[in-house]
């Protein structure tokens, strides 16, 4: 068991690494992403009940690598729930605010490889976006907003695509005759438990004001995100 585990997480890593920053296209990381999914549920289904539940939790943080950030907290309540993990954000002693998954450990490797992933690729098109004709009509003094516009509609295109991959794969682990999300939503709970946090709901921020054509170039660039179902 721990020598699979072992084996297990040292593939896993191998894919981890591939990332858009690292170098590589958005197609490949995201087909590093699709196959460390397929290896986490082959995993999991091998596990029995008890197994799961006497598997260690761990915490994986998520942290832009990039100084400007790029507005992830629409979606990464899906992409932790994509992943079967829990997350919260903390702050660190300079300031900047952090993403902290907490699941079975290739589970929350596998959701903070994918928040990297979706970080790169709200990047990439928003780069992409910036050399268009419809941007171009926008006034220069709009261009914030507009960009921003663009952001939110390209993660909560992403949430809501994951979110549908998530329902549609816990159908198919339920069809087993064994509901695999429930097992680890227990055991991930259970350890969360034990750890002692205390979470405080976040306020709701200020209006927020968006260009509506920018807005709608970022939901159709989220709903082209592939990540294949788990």
């Amino acid at each position: 068991m721990s020598n699979d585990r072992d084996r297990l997480r040292a593939r896993i890593a191998a894919l981890l690494a591939k990332t858009v920053q690292n170098g590589c296209t958005e197609g490949e990381a995201l087909s590093a992403a699709a196959k460390v999914a397929e290896l986490l549920d082959r995993h999991a289904l091998s596990l029995t009940d008890v197994e799961i539940r006497d598997s260690p939790c761990e915490e994986r943080a998520f942290a832009s690598r990039h100084r400007k950030r790029v507005p992830l907290d629409s979606c990464i309540g899906a992409i932790a729930a994509f992943c079967d993990c829990r997350v919260w954000r903390q702050k660190g002693t300079d300031g900047a605010a952090t993403h902290v998954f907490f699941g079975l450990p290739e589970d929350a490797a596998a959701a903070r490889d994918l928040a990297d992933t979706v970080d790169g690729a709200v990047r990439a098109e928003l780069g992409r976006y910036k050399t268009s004709r419809d941007y171009a009509r926008f006034d220069t003094r709009d261009r914030h907003m507009v960009n921003a516009s663009f952001v939110l509609g390209m993660v909560t295109g992403i949430a809501d695509k994951l979110d549908a991959l998530k329902a549609a794969r816990d159908a198919r682990h339920r069809g087993t005759g064994r509901d695999l999300a429930v097992v680890k939503s227990s055991a991930v709970d259970e350890a969360f438990d034990r750890l002692g946090l205390t979470m405080v709901e976040g306020q709701g921020g200020p209006r927020r004001f968006i260009a509506e054509g920018a807005y709608e170039a970022g939901s159709a660039a989220g709903t082209e995100f592939e990540a294949a179902p788990r």
